[in-house]
């Protein structure tokens, strides 16, 4: 029969073992959401990127003589030197000027 010295000897390093475990399976289950969110911010800095690379490419474009045509004629409804405006009327709705 064992002596009660082996038996406790043996409860004890069971339950280290059992606390050792759960501790590497919590860590394990952190480390699985740690990659889990940078999976996500990989994605929402990649879209960020675009964003920023698309607003570079904006100024880029109204900064040029072309880019202010365009906004004044978008924006302002203004018409260049030597351009004509063409309104076409639709018979069900007049023209708001």
């Amino acid at each position: 029969m064992p002596s009660l010295k082996n038996i406790l000897l043996f409860a004890l390093a069971v339950v280290l073992l059992a606390i050792t475990l759960s501790y590497y399976r919590f860590e394990l289950d952190r480390i699985a959401q740690i990659r889990e969110q940078i999976g996500k911010s990989e994605i929402v800095l990649k879209e960020k990127r675009d964003s920023v690379r698309a607003y570079k490419e904006k100024v880029e474009f109204y900064k040029t003589q072309e880019g202010v045509e365009h906004l004044a004629r978008e924006q302002y409804n203004l018409v260049g030197p030597g351009e004509r405006v063409i309104l076409l009327r639709s018979p069900d709705n007049e023209p708001e000027f």
